[in-house]
């Protein structure tokens, strides 16, 4: 069995080195066998990836904010490394929480979020069935597209 980061290679992605933070908090915390990420953008060396542009998704945009998504998702990924030490100790994906700036009218936020949860489950298998909530909103930092939070679980004493 391959391990998680080879699963992501293995996807077209790689796993990115962990975004510098915008503000006065931690990428990520344990909180007994949860680890809960702070909101992660769609950055790829430091630059959002934004679905024509900054800002607002649209209808138009849905595609590229699918795919924005599982940008978003690679960071949290490294934000939950950063605690953890490897990826191999997620033992499930307990939540992923996704906001999308939204233009008036649209309503497809579970469509987006589709591309950070179907990327769950081809990197975790059966671990990465998750509960999720896809949210519009008006505005996100750095004007950004969307942002994505996970809660996962762990078991420590596997890969300590």
């Amino acid at each position: 069995m391959s391990s998680i980061e080879e699963k992501i290679i293995k996807s077209g992605y790689l796993l990115p080195q962990l975004p510098a933070v915008a503000g006065l908090y931690s990428p990520a915390i344990r909180s007994g066998n949860l680890v809960f990420t702070s909101g992660q953008l769609p950055l790829l060396d430091g630059k959002l990836i934004e679905p024509g542009g900054k800002g607002k998704v649209n209808e138009q945009g849905r595609e590229d904010a699918f795919n924005a998504s599982r940008a978003a998702l690679l960071n949290a990924l490294a934000a939950i490394k950063s605690v953890t030490g490897t990826l191999e100790s997620i033992e499930r994906i307990v939540k992923l929480t996704l906001y999308v700036a939204s233009d008036s009218g649209f309503s497809s936020q579970h469509l987006v979020a589709n591309g950070a949860s179907s990327l769950l489950l081809e990197i975790f298998e059966e671990r990465g069935v998750h509960t999720r909530s896809a949210v519009g909103v008006a505005e996100l930092p750095l004007d950004a597209s969307l942002e994505i939070e996970l809660i996962v679980q762990c078991d420590f004493s596997k890969h300590s």
